[in-house]
């Protein structure tokens, strides 16, 4: 990419964040991030060059130094920050400006920094031939998937019901989405492929933002409330089933639309699971922390012995990475107001004390050799306040499935060509995909964010228990007809690791 011979013509508008849009580059596999401000500072930038290049700086350390030790370095881009003409910055502002969702207008574009992240575009994998059928993407946010068993909790129903659920009913309260999703983190992290095959079939069903499949780079299935272009089911069918033209439940060459779903559900839940050679861990969660109340997954139906999460898959790195959260917003907020209350009396602590990066090994040291007991000290507090950074981090970061469906011609372990394979075993032998997994969205959550995370816990908790923890009447999902009680049992699908 040469930075003086940008063209705002080469990219196209990909997506957008709270904090931050999205371009993508045409041709090559490269995307670029870029800040955003509240509308109403447009004319006056918010902060310097200086601030705004250290702000994308931190993201990139955060990523590279601290979540990728936390979660694996075989799941983690960090990108680089890029320094960009100011001229192509503006023509590229007004290019995209007509494609942004309304609702996100409130905010603007940097366009005077000149600074962007540029980081690989995971929604288009360069491993593949472009002659090939495009490779399908997978965009997950899974959110927390654990119960807090804090003795801080002072409301017995987080204890019992998790936040997504409880978070869904505020949502659909206050008309941020129509219907709620029944989608529960706790079955999608419980390593047991039934309830993964219900968490995921429900993410399907109302993606919300929590869910997006993306085509040879392009969004083909998202929420219409986020997206204009997404499709509906019967589209996204249209689409999925030459990828599973072999599975299990052909009819005259024909799969059923039960059959491609089952299929599509059953590779996201191999894909999620895989990472190499590790052990099952036993559930961690502890006694009665990985169900939730509100999950409709019929517990009775789980076999005995089918939970956990292999050690090294992505599902697992990120859940033990959210448990850093060992006291609760609740428990936590005393110790902010002592980290608080030291900045206030020593204000060039901040540094020192790392509230605002840089983000190195040092601090990374700090939240890893964290006391077990509170001494009263202030370093106590910093390294309890830096772990649940990093917890929200993880509760807050999307997973990205990249599958790539094998060449006609690529050859087996044994030299023999696939396509041959597949015609001898057709009725029993899916076609290979070949498949990567990546961790994206681990941007540090800023310090001064926390009592405002507390007032949000003390709204959606209220608001469940004020409703009695009843969903509003409002339609079911659109595609709830399209999936039955009955699942199928799982087809095996051959994987081979990129």
């Amino acid at each position: 990419m040469e930075l003086d011979k940008m063209d705002e013509n080469d990219w196209k508008y990909h997506g957008e964040g709270n904090k931050s849009l999205v371009v993508s580059h045409v041709q090559f596999s490269r995307v670029l991030r870029l800040l955003k401000y509240p509308a109403e500072d447009s004319e006056n930038p918010p902060q310097t060059v200086e601030q705004a290049f250290r702000q994308i700086q931190n993201i990139v350390d955060f990523s590279s130094n601290v979540m990728s030790s936390l979660l694996g370095d075989k799941f983690i881009h960090s990108g680089e920050v890029v320094k960009l003409p100011l001229e192509f910055v503006r023509q590229l502002s007004i290019k995209v400006q007509h494609q942004r969702p309304a609702w996100r207008c409130d905010k603007v574009m940097d366009i005077y920094s000149g600074c962007a992240l540029c980081l690989p575009n995971l929604t288009s994998p360069v491993l593949h031939q472009p002659t090939h059928t495009p490779p399908l993407c997978i965009e997950i946010k899974p959110k927390c998937g654990f119960l807090p068993s804090s003795k801080h909790v002072s409301k017995d129903i987080k204890t019992k019901v998790c936040r997504f659920c409880m978070h869904q009913h505020y949502k659909v309260a206050n008309g941020k989405w129509k219907r709620p999703s029944l989608y529960c983190p706790l079955d999608l992290f419980s390593g047991n492929r039934q309830r993964m095959h219900f968490a995921i079939r429900h993410l399907i069903e109302e993606p919300q933002n929590n869910f997006k499949i993306f085509k040879g780079g392009q969004c083909i299935y998202s929420s219409k409330e986020v997206s204009d272009d997404s499709m509906d089911l019967n589209c996204l069918l249209h689409h999925l089933r030459p990828y599973f033209l072999y599975g299990n439940n052909r009819i005259n060459s024909h799969m059923t639309s039960k059959a491609v779903l089952n299929d599509f559900i059953t590779v996201l839940v191999n894909a999620l699971l895989s990472g190499g050679d590790g052990e099952v861990v036993t559930d961690s969660r502890g006694e009665g922390r990985s169900f939730c109340e509100a999950s409709l997954f019929n517990k009775e139906r789980i076999r005995p012995g089918s939970q956990g999460l292999p050690s090294d898959s992505v599902l697992f790195r990120i859940l033990q990475t959210q448990m850093l959260d060992t006291l609760d917003v609740e428990g936590l907020y005393p110790l902010y107001r002592r980290v608080e209350q030291h900045l206030q009396d020593f204000p060039k602590e901040r540094t020192r004390l790392q509230m605002e990066g840089p983000y190195n090994e040092a601090f990374l040291e700090k939240l890893q050799k964290c006391p077990t007991e509170d001494d009263g000290s202030v370093e106590y507090a910093v390294a309890k306040v830096h772990q649940y950074r990093v917890a929200m981090t993880a509760k807050d970061c999307s997973i990205m499935v990249a599958l790539v469906p094998g060449s006609e011609e690529e050859e087996d372990d044994e030299g023999i060509p696939t396509q041959r394979r597949l015609r001898d075993f057709l009725s029993s032998r899916p076609p290979a995909l070949s498949y990567s997994v990546s961790i994206l969205d681990l941007d540090p959550k800023p310090f001064d964010s926390i009592p405002s995370q507390l007032r949000l816990d003390q709204k959606i908790v209220s608001c469940y228990l004020r409703t009695g923890g009843a969903l509003p009447k409002v339609s079911l999902p659109p595609h709830a007809g399209i999936f039955t009680a009955a699942e199928r049992e799982d087809c095996t699908l051959l994987f081979h690791p990129m």
